[in-house]
């Protein structure tokens, strides 16, 4: 099988065509733990399968390294900009079908056609409980936003916003997220009761009223360097809990991204895609995992 490995701000991703080959896409999605495994396979924070869409111009198949299907702004920005690159798309406008929804992604001049810069227009947040997915109980409306809400874990208690972009976000404010044992924390809030379907969590914190820090566990693939839905997610947090605003870069150790929650509801996000290689793998080679 032939792959492109593409990053953005470190979070990596093995990225596959596979829009002439059904049977590709569905031997690479049962690969994907052996190909995110870095001693045992190539080594990502996921697995992004092209395939055809009947109702955007690709599809985006996201597979996490535990299996499960997901939603990534930072994936979407590679697909986006590997599409371009092997030749099956001319345009600097596409749709992507994703487990989220339908988004467009805006490809950017480059002289490297490889690497670049792409904005994508993520869509509206959701806020609701319900469909974040969050647990609705008795005495719960299912509609309510979770804004400054508290969650008990262990002995501690955070004080959460939770947001969907497609995916659901549990998002924290803190003082300084380098100080927090987010590889403690992280796992204990993604499997959290509160949490039916598992959560990305993140650390941020609040630098200006334009600018955010953030520390991501995603779900699914634990400690990553960035995460693109994430950055959004914390954008709209602050914004909703009157601490930031509604426009942003956000700082991640993998580096930078510039989010605009707009007046009439997207959230756009623009960022770096960059492929590092090209390269070829027998999947019979690899173990089941």
């Amino acid at each position: 099988m032939r792959f492109h490995k593409l990053h953005g701000l470190g979070n990596d991703f093995v990225v596959v065509d596979a829009l002439d080959d059904p049977d590709l896409a569905r031997r690479a999605e049962e690969a994907a733990p052996a190909l995110c495994h870095r001693a045992l396979g190539i080594g990502s924070d996921g697995v992004l399968i092209a395939v055809q869409s009947e109702r955007a111009d690709f599809e985006m198949i996201m597979v996490n390294p535990d299996g499960t299907r997901g939603m990534c702004g930072n994936g979407l920005r590679c697909f986006a900009r590997f599409l371009s690159h092997v030749g099956r798309t001319a345009a600097d406008r596409i749709t992507v079908d994703t487990i989220g929804g339908v988004t467009t992604a805006y490809l950017f001049p480059t002289e490297d056609p490889a690497s670049g810069e792409v904005e994508v227009d993520m869509g509206p947040p959701t806020l609701e409980r319900a469909r974040i997915p969050m647990r609705v109980t008795a005495d719960q409306d299912a509609g309510e936003s979770v804004i400054d809400q508290p969650l008990r874990v262990g002995d501690e208690t955070f004080a959460m916003t939770c947001v969907s972009m497609g995916n659901p976000h549990c998002v924290i404010f803190v003082p300084d997220p380098c100080a927090m044992d987010l590889a403690r924390i992280g796992p204990l809030v993604e499997h959290h009761e509160e949490f039916p379907e598992r959560t990305n969590v993140h650390l941020v914190q609040v630098v200006a009223d334009d600018e955010l820090f953030l520390r991501v566990w995603e779900r699914g693939a634990g400690l990553t360097l960035a995460c693109g839905t994430g950055a959004c997610a914390a954008t709209v947090a602050g914004a909703v809990s009157g601490r930031s605003g509604r426009k942003a870069t956000v700082h991640m150790p993998g580096g930078d991204l510039r989010i605009h929650w707009l007046p009439e509801g997207n959230v756009m996000m623009r960022g770096p895609a960059v492929t590092a290689f090209v390269g070829e793998i027998e999947l019979d080679r690899l173990p089941r995992l």
